[in-house]
């Protein structure tokens, strides 16, 4: 059962964690809005698509936001209930710290709760409609999607490989297509100089086609111009956008990655790093708010405002952590497991060393 002092702490920390996000979203939706409403106006964005998009704005950045805006809430109610020396009166009556610690560590468990419905089944769907308003009103014309050397294991003895891709016309250059035989030998090579969607008939038209037929040792050649064909893929799907992790619910990212290892994707980290940051989130509250209960339970002189500093300035050296490690995965052949890790590791470190010195 709570207690009254565990309702009323618990109370304030739901209370000011609401505060702070139905403070700072509408003051970040207007800060957006200031800075991208010219390339809304010169590309015609018709206003239910820009509600839409603050709509999904709003839910894609308070996810994201999540763990800072709970990391200051904590920071700014607790200051408050030790410059008011409640804290002093509450360990004084014999409540052990830990004791007093625990309605944080609820409020963490039900803002965790929260964060991992959300980041798993809410923000995915957001996510596809604020990426795809960004790229096609405030980015036009800039790529989202990988357009070089794209290969692709379609399954066990089909590969392909376009060396360049271009989404607006449908047209990949330097197309290969191997197919193997149950032996893992070749058994026919296809290469053309440009494939291009034709969406009108359906089909996909080679130039400069050459396919390569293994008969035993000898092989058969066939050329053409040009040739008129079918596939049983789809070129756009070979290239998805950057942003399409993001976009897949945690049953879909798991399909999705084990998909696309077995095509060989080149760009596998940057869907495994989306994966395990979803699920280090909630973790990561936790140790946020350990840290800002240390930090901020003890009464120093310059009040709040020293908390509130030293806060912002862990929230930042969070922030280029998770973002220096997660470059690394996606740009090398770093973990991205590791890149998840590793923050969470030196942040929880810290959590038990101010926790101990704040005991004292």
């Amino acid at each position: 059962m709570l207690s009254i002092i565990d309702k009323y702490i618990l109370k304030r920390y739901l209370a000011t964690f609401a505060m702070m996000l139905l403070l700072f979203i509408p003051i970040g939706i207007m800060v957006n809005l200031a800075e991208q409403i010219g390339k809304m106006i010169d590309n015609e964005a018709p206003l239910n698509e820009i509600l839409m998009y603050y709509l999904n704005f709003t839910i894609y950045i308070g996810s994201l936001l999540f763990p800072i805006f709970l990391f200051l809430s904590v920071i700014f109610f607790t200051s408050k209930l030790a410059n008011n020396t409640e804290i002093v009166a509450i360990l004084s009556s014999g409540v052990s710290y830990g004791r007093f610690l625990r309605p944080y560590l609820i409020g963490a468990t039900i803002i965790a709760i929260i964060m991992f419905f959300m980041t798993m089944f809410i923000v995915p769907q957001a996510s596809i409609g604020f990426n795809e308003f960004k790229f096609k009103y405030l980015k036009r014309g800039k790529q989202d999607r990988i357009t070089n050397n794209i290969f692709n294991q379609l399954n066990e003895t089909d590969f392909i490989y376009v060396s360049s891709f271009d989404p607006a016309r449908q047209l990949g250059h330097n197309f290969t297509y191997e197919r193997f035989n149950e032996d893992n030998k070749l058994d026919f090579k296809i290469s053309a100089v440009n494939i291009r969607w034709v969406e009108k008939d359906s089909n996909y038209r080679l130039t400069s086609y050459v396919k390569r037929k293994m008969v035993g040792d000898s092989a058969i050649l066939e050329s053409k111009r040009r040739l008129d064909t079918i596939f049983s893929f789809k070129i756009d799907d070979l290239t998805p956008v950057s942003y399409v992790a993001e976009t897949k619910n945690l049953f879909e990212l798991d399909q999705f990655i084990a998909d696309q290892k077995r095509k060989g994707a080149s760009n596998i980290n940057t869907y495994i790093l989306v994966k395990y940051k979803r699920w280090a989130l909630p973790l990561t509250a936790f140790i946020l708010t350990i840290i800002a209960v240390a930090v901020s339970s003890v009464k120093r002189r310059g009040g709040m405002g020293v908390n509130l500093a030293f806060g912002i300035l862990v929230a930042f050296v969070f922030i280029f952590f998770d973002k220096v490690f997660g470059t690394l995965a996606e740009q090398s052949g770093f973990s991205p497991l590791l890149a998840v890790i590793i923050p969470n590791v030196l942040f929880g470190l810290l959590a038990l060393y101010l926790l101990q010195n704040a005991k004292r």
